[in-house]
């Protein structure tokens, strides 16, 4: 008997962190119908609504809000800020078991290493995500699409099966066989933007001034350059390719660490341009420019906005 929707057993998929990121990847997974979708989260909702450019989606949403009662699933997507991990800890340890497979859509680099103490024997699949999610209120989240690409992925079968999870949505995966120069090239970006827009307090239209691009491309010349040692086949005029990533997103899209400083909530500097600064102690490239950003953006953390 040949597959179909009606003899293929359901997978079930647990979402821990229904933010921007989450609650995109949540309401275009229920449409499909093929899953059996729980959502981890502090406080339930009933509905959840994703508001898009081709239109909207709106789905029941079924939440959990006790680790305790959590049970191994199939698919875990980790869909918190990086500086949470360890907070989801008590999630990940219930919702793994040996064939579990727990996709990483975190920002930054080094995704196995950093959730290997909370997953046991499960299989980590690092994620690139490049759309761009606004969280409007608790059951409500807006999607922007970040390029030819929703997300990339290794081109190995852990990448596939990710791949493969997304059949029959809106969402597009690129599996490459070079994901670290992939990352590295969103990491560019993350930790020069992410900071830059947070601490202006501005939304993607700040890129549009020549002064602030002028500062970018000297942050992104020296983040290249700590890429390029770390084994990323980055080109020799990425940073301005790194510009003209930045200026096709809409000027009205804002970065999740603007959103956060906003919020006066903890920024995820530590993982984007603390992770350069880093790296680049490690293999001997200075990074001056980047010191003085990460020193910045750390006092603004968790710290409420600037007077305008």
């Amino acid at each position: 008997m040949p597959p179909n929707v009606a003899n293929i057993e359901r997978k079930s998929i647990a979402i821990v962190g229904l933010g921007s990121i989450g609650g995109v990847i949540a309401g275009v997974l229920s449409v499909v119908d093929r899953y059996d979708i729980i959502a981890c989260v502090r406080h339930p909702i009933e509905r959840l609504t994703v508001e898009r450019p081709e239109g909207g989606i709106e789905v029941p949403i079924s939440t959990l809000t006790d680790p305790a009662l959590a049970r191994p699933v199939d698919w875990v997507l980790l869909c918190t800020k990086t500086q949470d991990t360890a907070a989801s800890g008590a999630w990940l340890t219930r919702l793994c078991g040996e064939r579990t497979r727990v996709a990483a859509l975190q920002n930054g680099i080094g995704h196995a290493e950093r959730l290997a103490p909370f997953v046991g024997d499960a299989t980590v699949v690092p994620t690139i995500v490049y759309y761009n999610g606004e969280r409007l209120a608790p059951d409500r989240v807006r999607y922007r699409r970040g390029g030819d690409y929703d997300f990339a992925v290794s081109d190995d079968a852990a990448g596939q099966s990710f791949a493969a999870l997304l059949d029959g949505t809106s969402m597009r995966v690129l599996c490459s066989g070079d994901f670290k120069t992939l990352a590295w090239r969103k990491l560019l970006v993350n930790a020069v933007a992410n900071p830059v827009s947070a601490l202006a307090v501005q939304r993607n239209a700040v890129f549009r001034r020549e002064d602030v691009q002028s500062l970018c491309l000297a942050l992104l010349e020296e983040a290249a350059a700590v890429g390029r040692a770390d084994g990323a086949q980055l080109a020799a005029d990425e940073p301005a390719q790194s510009i003209a990533r930045l200026l096709a997103i809409p000027p009205d899209a804002g970065s999740s660490m603007y959103f956060d400083r906003v919020a006066g909530r903890p920024l995820e500097v530590e993982a984007l341009t603390g992770a350069v600064v880093a790296l680049g102690e490690r293999h001997g490239v200075p990074t001056p420019l980047l010191r003085m950003l990460l020193t910045l953006t750390r006092a603004a953390s968790g710290g409420m906005p600037a007077v305008s």
